[in-house]
């Protein structure tokens, strides 16, 4: 062919290729609304931050960020449509230590803790918090302990779901402190906590965030932080460690994944955008009155975390017998 032929041949062909439609992966992300799926009902600590986050993200990345909450199972149901959505970018989730670390080691759940999402980042960490009814007459774990040796089985705790963190630590405690009580398993930790205010159940294991309010207004009573230290917020708050209950240790997350096989790209764009509104003065000043701590929203101490608390709430499972109600 002539070396006019091969010109326009290749004419020809660039023509044909900047015509043909872009690859999905090469247009421009988000070209739409981002849905954040929250697995839990309105009104806890994983939908608040996943709403701040969202708004900010939202204004950002000039698209709309929906919270949609898919609550049941103890997120089960939330995890398991995300799961088995598109990995384009625009699904996503946040999850917790009890969705993605303790349920699957005590329920089948329709889908695999590591294998079936894309880490895009921790957004927030906390220890749980341990609170009673005011009507309990206990000022101290101790007191506590006490008070369910003398009554075996009596009272009544509440958790935002079996298999859920909040479930699972209430075992543990109740394993390494010799008492029995009675488990009342909700679909979330607002209607748990509400049942605990209005004195349908005895105490419960939850994110300090949620007690801090009801707390301060004399309608819960905190008898201590179930993390290995104290919470930075609450300083005069003793763990549940240093209360009795040695090596006692329980505490939870929210973190962002999408489906499996979402693209670097996407990953780098979300993580990015989350990271900087996590350092933004207000999101930090609001994540601390929760007592939550901020994270850093990169993918891999979110791995590093998921793989870590898979297999330790597995091995609490085998060791303590803890069966699902």
């Amino acid at each position: 062919m002539s070396s006019r032929g091969l010109y326009v041949a290749g004419a020809v062909l660039a023509a044909a290729l900047v015509a043909a439609p872009l690859p999905a992966f090469a247009q421009a992300y988000p070209a739409k609304p981002i849905t954040i799926v929250v697995p839990f009902p309105p009104g806890g600590a994983t939908d608040l931050v996943a709403r701040m986050l969202g708004a900010k993200v939202s204004d950002v990345l000039r698209q709309p960020v929906v919270v949609d909450n898919k609550a049941g199972a103890t997120g089960a149901i939330g995890l398991s449509h995300v799961a088995k959505s598109a990995p384009d970018g625009y699904t996503l989730v946040v999850a917790t230590a009890s969705s993605l670390g303790t349920n699957p080691a005590v329920s089948k759940v329709p889908f695999d803790p590591v294998k079936d999402f894309t880490p895009i980042g921790l957004l927030a960490a906390e220890p749980l918090g341990f609170a009673v009814h005011p009507s309990v007459p206990a000022t101290t774990v101790q007191e506590f302990i006490a008070l369910a040796k003398a009554k075996p089985g009596a009272l009544n705790m509440a958790s935002f779901g079996t298999g859920s963190v909040s479930h699972l630590a209430g075992e543990l405690f109740g394993s390494m402190a010799g008492v029995k009580f009675t488990h009342v398993p909700y679909k979330g930790a607002a209607p748990a906590t509400a049942d605990l205010i209005a004195g349908q159940v005895s105490f419960m294991f939850n994110s300090i965030s949620v007690f801090v309010a009801p707390a301060k207004a004399g309608k819960l009573r905190m008898l201590a932080t179930a993390g290995a230290q104290r919470s930075p917020g609450l300083p005069d708050l003793p763990t549940v460690a240093e209360s009795g209950v040695p090596g006692f240790d329980a505490a939870t997350w929210h973190a962002l994944l999408g489906p499996a096989g979402l693209s670097a790209d996407v990953v780098a764009i979300l993580s990015r955008e989350f990271g900087r509104a996590l350092q933004l003065p207000d999101v930090r000043e609001k994540l601390a009155a929760m007592s939550l701590d901020p994270q850093t929203a990169t993918p891999g101490p979110l791995s590093a975390t998921l793989t870590r608390d898979v297999a330790k709430w597995k091995k609490i499972v085998a060791e303590t017998g803890i069966k699902v109600d």
